[in-house]
């Protein structure tokens, strides 16, 4: 379905790491943890996502979809793509969510996960129950994007919403305006609006999933476990997601499971605090040799 954008790096022969990034942000998130990993000899690939940079669809006609299943089926068809069959899956915000899906329902393709914010499968069924007031605020994005002036709005205004949701998400991240703009280049993406205004409806129930995903979209909504050895993170200077002790999710992790929580890191956490998501990724394949089912 897609023509997906990436950066390797890293000896062919080494352990493959897939890194994920969330919304609004890009693959920058991980120019400090790629060479990081590169340099432990993991094979480091770093995609676009879809609707992101220069990953294109390959039909016109395909629907431009942004829900769940299909992020996680993504990262399965280009490990297919490239030939990989097994690989450390990393990431955050989107991209974690993507790790969580392809973690959880194809265990097999899956060495270790890293998850920003733990358990990120969307229970969309409880979409609708509110959360605490001031954190309803911070996601004033996601009923924007319910309207069509939030989808204008998108190709129109893409940086600076991306502006105002980096400084809720990471209050103590001093991005510069070269760092947006290096971001916000990949929100030019014609698909862009639509795969993101896709995601938030679909997510909130508001919009209709594709048909090539019933089949997993049902799986995730049953909340499926993940029992591949993983780490979680919480950035505990994170605007909108508040740090957890990693208790309230762990009946959702079936394998080994470490939670941290990490100082001064926002939402974009690799690219805030990238030492300590690099040294998730070391801890998990770790954490998957000494586990007793190691192969």
């Amino acid at each position: 379905m897609l023509d997906i954008a990436y950066f390797e790096a890293g000896p062919d022969s080494g352990d493959a790491v897939v890194l994920l990034h969330g919304f609004p942000y890009d693959i920058h998130s991980f120019v400090e943890v790629a060479p990081m990993l590169a340099a432990e000899g993991f094979r480091v690939i770093v995609p676009y996502l879809r609707g992101h940079g220069p990953t294109s669809f390959l039909h016109d006609a395909s629907p431009r979809s942004g829900q769940q299943a299909a992020l996680g089926a993504d990262v399965i068809g280009l490990l297919d793509a490239l030939g990989i069959e097994q690989a450390y899956l990393a990431g955050y915000d989107w991209g974690g969510r993507a790790a969580c899906i392809a973690a959880a329902l194809w265990p097999e393709r899956c060495l270790g996960l890293v998850s920003v914010n733990g358990y990120l499968i969307q229970d969309i069924s409880s979409a609708m129950a509110p959360i605490r007031a001031d954190l309803e605020a911070g996601f004033w994005y996601f009923y924007y994007f319910l309207t069509e002036r939030g989808r204008t709005a998108l190709t129109t205004n893409a940086k600076e919403i991306a502006r105002v949701i980096w400084t809720r998400n990471s209050p103590r991240w001093p991005f510069t305006e070269e760092v947006l703009d290096r971001a916000a280049s990949a929100f030019s993406n014609p698909d862009y609006a639509y795969v993101v205004v896709h995601s938030y409806r679909h997510r909130l129930g508001m919009a209709s999933g594709v048909s090539d995903y019933e089949v997993l979209e049902a799986l995730l909504a049953d909340q499926p476990v993940i029992s591949v050895p993983a780490i979680t993170l919480d950035g505990l200077a994170d605007g909108n997601f508040p740090a957890t002790d990693g208790t309230s999710s762990a009946h959702h992790f079936a394998g080994p499971r470490v939670h941290r929580q990490i100082v001064d890191a926002g939402h974009n956490l690799p690219q805030e605090q990238p030492e300590a998501f690099a040294a998730a990724v070391r801890d998990v394949r770790s954490l998957r040799l000494t586990s007793p089912n190691a192969e």
